[in-house]
């Protein structure tokens, strides 16, 4: 049993942005938590991941497991329970990236249902609230903690295949302002960041990703990409005690790339 009063704990840390910001709490004193959801054929890459951040954790631990599910979610809260002993989760990331990326309209693919609606919104916002909600419950948060959730530019703008995901990040974001408020009494505070376009996995499936590219990169001042470091920088200036009067807004790590 490992006991620190600092711990991160991120559902859907394996990849893209919730790794970087593993990584990032890693070498700031934080022990990791990390719930994923992955193929035993992709672990082997992910346990190298796994390993380097072992190395500069203050403890790490970590589940294959799937967030959405309920029972799963009780019985790996059980587990985080006898990990971290004495100690409180300071800092809850949400970076799951589970959602139908089908296009409304396709005269020759498969369109969208009302239930992978329903599927995505519950992945990608409503999975959000549960955790939180089963962690007030089971009296495990700080009594500073600070909830960081990740949206995107699709939250405003409309990408063809991307109606099911932008759905749930408007969603994210009304649960992350709610939170704020009446989770207030409790410590919580709660924010979004907004990252740019990002190249990591999840971010490739979504359909004319290269498109998407080109055109950031044409609109962003400082002329790249948004990395996963940036965010993991700035979900880490979140944590700070200088930032636990910023809560229940949405904050954009985009290097200007939204600004036209």
């Amino acid at each position: 049993m490992t006991d620190t009063l600092k711990w991160a704990l991120i559902l859907g840390g394996s990849s893209g942005l919730g790794l970087a910001t593993a990584e990032k709490l890693a070498k700031h004193g934080y022990g990791i938590l990390i719930v994923h959801r992955d193929r035993k054929t992709d672990m082997e890459q992910i346990d190298k991941s796994f390993q380097l951040i072992s190395e500069s954790a203050n403890g790490f631990f970590s589940f294959n497991s799937d967030a959405l599910n309920a029972e799963k979610r009780t019985a790996g809260l059980e587990q985080i329970k006898d990990q971290i002993g004495t100690g409180k989760i300071k800092v809850l990331v949400h970076s799951i990236a589970k959602g139908n990326l089908k296009p409304m309209s396709d005269a020759e693919n498969e369109v969208l249902t009302n239930q992978d609606f329903h599927l995505t919104l519950d992945a990608m916002a409503i999975s959000l609230y549960d955790w939180v909600k089963a962690i007030v419950e089971n009296e495990m948060f700080a009594e500073d903690t600070r909830i960081i959730a990740y949206t995107s530019e699709g939250n405003t703008k409309a990408w063809k295949g991307y109606a099911a995901v932008s759905a749930a990040k408007v969603a994210l974001e009304a649960m992350v302002r709610n939170i704020a408020l009446e989770f207030a009494d409790s410590g919580i505070k709660a924010n979004c960041i907004q990252a740019g376009i990002t190249d990591t996995q999840s971010f490739r499936r979504i359909p004319n990703s290269d498109g998407l590219k080109r055109d950031a990169l044409k609109r962003n001042p400082n002329k790249r990409l948004t990395t996963p470091e940036d965010v993991a920088d700035a979900t880490y200036l979140l944590t700070l005690d200088e930032a636990k009067w910023i809560t229940g807004t949405v904050i954009k790590v985009d290097g200007g790339e939204s600004l036209r």
